[in-house]
């Protein structure tokens, strides 16, 4: 339910990480495992179908904006994720 803006004590900017700032170089990553590391949750924790929804539909996005700064590896078999880290 929309609320006014004096109803909260302050607000702040929505900000996004940079990929440098959230993925470490030498490393590749599924889209699950980006999820969790923007929200700050080691990338191997076990997570509820709709929590993970939920993180995808940010992390997605999240990596086209920022394409220019991945490189993509095919995953190894068609029921696995592909892999994706920093160019």
């Amino acid at each position: 339910m929309p609320r006014p803006k004096e109803a909260f004590e302050g607000t702040q900017p929505l900000t996004f990480k940079s990929p440098e700032e959230v993925l470490e170089e030498e490393t590749m990553y599924t889209t699950y495992e980006i999820a969790r590391l923007l929200q700050g949750l080691d990338p191997r924790v076990e997570l509820d179908v709709e929590t993970e929804s939920v993180l995808l539909d940010w992390a997605i996005p999240w990596m086209m904006v920022n394409a220019e700064s991945f490189v993509f590896a095919a995953p190894e078999s068609d029921d696995e994720p592909g892999y994706y880290g920093l160019k």
